[in-house]
């Protein structure tokens, strides 16, 4: 694409990728996948939706000086062992607005600071939970 492409190029080029793909396919086969479309297709939209909702949470506290906040740490147990997945997860609930895990208890619950400790933030977590584990599986 540096130096530019012309149509005679084109045979080269997909030689290439059939090569690639085949040493690909050769020396690391695919592994058979565990993930569900459907779960995975659920997660996103509650993750769409609990963003929306805890946006508009956090945009009506900013905006209303008369809600009392009651910020924290809220311990939340998770399932998920210690590794790459957990990891993820927590990656991923620390986008939602209003929420931010911090780290781990001495139990090994994730300490999420939040911006009330009045809602539920251990069983929203809990519930997010429950639905990566059941798109990308909880070992």
């Amino acid at each position: 694409m540096i130096s530019g492409w012309a149509p005679a190029d084109l045979p080269v080029g997909l030689a290439a990728v059939a090569g690639a793909t085949w040493v690909s396919l050769r020396f690391l086969p695919p592994l058979a996948s565990r993930y569900g479309l459907a779960a995975i297709a659920s997660l996103v939209a509650s993750f769409f939706r609990q963003s929306v909702v805890s946006g508009w949470d956090v945009a009506w506290r900013a905006l209303s000086p008369s809600l009392k906040l009651e910020p924290g740490l809220v311990a939340c147990p998770l399932r998920l062992p210690a590794g790459g997945k957990r990891s993820a997860f927590c990656a991923l609930s620390s986008l939602m607005p209003g929420t931010l895990p911090t780290g781990t208890d001495e139990h090994g619950a994730l300490l999420v600071h939040c911006l009330d400790m009045s809602q539920p933030v251990a069983a929203n977590l809990a519930a997010e939970e429950q639905l990566f584990i059941r798109a990308f599986g909880g070992d």
